[in-house]
């Protein structure tokens, strides 16, 4: 039996379309479920640099939003980088499918509104070309976008082979009913193939503002630093899990006081804080957020909404705990002795809303 939430979350769901679907198939099986569209749109990552020099590149690549009848979204999917195992790299790119490259973040903004992600290959830099007064080159499937002096600002490439079929579900915020709003997609795609990439995992998205106080802050650093290995184990964090790491070693030395939310950005901005960590603060901790949230990163893959509820209320349970001022105290040495106080935490906090 699933727990029941009490707070809007949102969730990333991370799956793979079998050999022949692709993102794009689950988007159009459950718009058609539920009399709504599709709408294509751009999703903002990262990946690996050939260029001798250049580390990486942002990348632009095709997703689609989901809107039920009323307009009102259901759900977005896009690709996720971090999923590839049992993707053939020696197949050919599919037929439409494509992403538009370039090295600074202030570019890639201005291409992702100039761009249609449901445009064509061939034409997908022409808007922006204009911008620039210049044209696209034409360099075999490459088109290139460079400026009058001849630097180049984006190309548009096809995709890599296979990457139509990971599948990361984004949620809106979700206040009610979260276990039949997951399986609302999850069913869909299980009756279509879809399956737990050997990589997956599921993020929270939790409201940041309750987090903002210091007390609160530095208890949830308190919690996924000193508790890390039992919270992995209590939770079957995948080993296989990319982009997770243990927060910055600063930011750990700083809690063991009474930060202040100064001392706290001064610690993660020393320590490197960013996104790819088991909880991702970066957004409580900057007074600009793009998405205010606390999200944890260390939930397994599942395609089924019973667990995922499951491990969020607990998840939940846990973060109750850091917003009592009383500091979150270190684990107790052993796995049996530290699960069992991880339990006893989310029971205090369970026990604080029937009082």
């Amino acid at each position: 039996m699933t727990h029941r939430l009490r707070r809007r979350i949102g969730f990333e769901i991370e799956l793979m379309a079998p050999p022949g679907a692709s993102r794009r198939t689950l988007a159009e099986d459950l718009a058609g479920r539920c009399g709504g569209s599709v709408r294509p749109v751009w999703h903002h990552d990262s990946e690996p640099s050939l260029v001798p020099g250049l580390g990486r590149f942002l990348t632009l690549t095709q997703g689609f939003e989901v809107l039920r009848a009323d307009g009102s979204p259901l759900c977005t999917l896009v690709d996720d980088v971090t999923l590839v195992d049992g993707l053939d790299p020696r197949q050919p790119p599919p037929p439409g499918w494509f992403r538009v490259l370039t090295d600074d973040a202030r570019l890639l903004n201005l291409l992702a509104v100039h761009c249609d992600p449901g445009g064509e290959l061939g034409e997908v830099l022409d808007v922006a070309a204009r911008l620039w007064g210049t044209e696209v080159g034409r360099h075999g499937v490459i088109r290139r976008l460079d400026d009058r002096s001849g630097a180049t600002i984006a190309l548009a490439a096809p995709q890599g082979s296979g990457r139509e079929r990971p599948c990361e579900i984004i949620t809106p915020p979700l206040a009610t009913g979260h276990h039949d709003a997951l399986e609302e997609l999850l069913a869909p795609a299980r009756e279509l193939g879809f399956t737990v990439p050997h990589e997956a995992a599921v993020h929270l998205h939790l409201d940041g503002a309750p987090f903002r106080a210091p007390e609160a802050l530095a208890n949830v650093v308190r919690l996924f630093a000193w508790w890390r290995e039992p919270l992995r184990l209590l939770l079957a964090t995948n080993p296989a899990c990319r982009r997770l790491a243990p927060l910055p070693e600063q930011l750990v030395t700083a809690v063991t006081g009474r930060p202040t939310t100064a001392d706290l950005r001064k610690a993660a901005a020393d320590g490197g804080l960013g996104k790819y960590f088991d909880v991702n603060l970066t957004q409580v901790l900057t007074d600009t957020p793009r998405r205010d949230t606390v999200e944890i990163r260390i939930l397994p893959g599942a395609v089924e909404a019973g667990p995922i509820v499951d491990r969020a209320a607990l998840v939940e349970l846990l973060l109750e705990r850091c917003l009592d001022p009383e500091p979150v105290p270190v684990a107790p040495a052993g796995p049996d002795a530290a699960i069992s106080g991880l339990m006893e935490l989310a029971a205090d906090a369970l026990a604080r809303r029937s009082s």
